[in-house]
């Protein structure tokens, strides 16, 4: 198991999210690895394609 600080804290190492309705989509923070250091900068992160219910589109 890697260290805590390089999991990814928004998806907690497991590189999917689930929305209110649970529908499991990749995590745009690591790219869906799961892996991201606490150190990196995520200011770069890309918007995310939304359909019209703002459902994530992967």
């Amino acid at each position: 198991m890697p260290s805590r600080d390089k999991v990814c804290l928004a998806c907690d190492g497991r590189g999917l999210l689930m929305d209110d309705e649970e529908w499991h989509y990749t995590c745009k923070i690591c790219d869906g690895n799961g892996f991201m250091p606490q150190s990196t900068n995520v200011a770069n992160r890309q918007l995310a394609d939304v359909d019209e219910t703002n459902r994530i589109l992967d």
